[in-house]
């Protein structure tokens, strides 16, 4: 059974940085599609990153390009959203999220597995 466990987030000011991190535990990740997702209060959950780990192939919201960053860790199995730059309107709770042998979805539909999610406050 897939595991998704975070950890990270926080509170900071506009122009902080932030790292968000998920384990994957269970399986080994390099067949899995890993990604960020976040959700503000009110609005639909969006993604914000996502790569296939096995070919490296990554993908950012055009919100947070430039400003964030995927960074993985092949011998703990974790992805780390490294956050830099941040704006209020990057609050949110982020989730990991994972789907084996296939990235190319990016709606929450297309994952099977959830982290718990972990907040993040970005104030003015």
């Amino acid at each position: 059974q897939v595991q998704l466990v975070e950890s990270g987030g926080g509170s900071v000011q506009a122009g902080g940085s932030l790292r968000v991190s998920c384990a994957l535990i269970g399986y080994s990740y390099s067949d899995y599609c890993m990604a960020w997702f976040r959700q503000a209060p009110g609005k639909e959950r969006e993604v914000v990153a996502q790569v296939y780990v096995i070919s490296g192939v990554t993908y950012y919201a055009d919100s947070v390009k430039g400003r964030f960053s995927l960074f993985r860790d092949n011998a703990k199995n974790m992805v780390y959203l490294q956050m830099d730059s941040l704006k209020p309107e990057d609050s949110g709770v982020y989730y990991c999220a994972a789907r084996y042998a296939s990235c190319s979805g990016r709606t929450p539909n297309f994952f099977t597995y959830w982290g718990q999610g972990t907040q993040v406050t970005v104030s003015s």
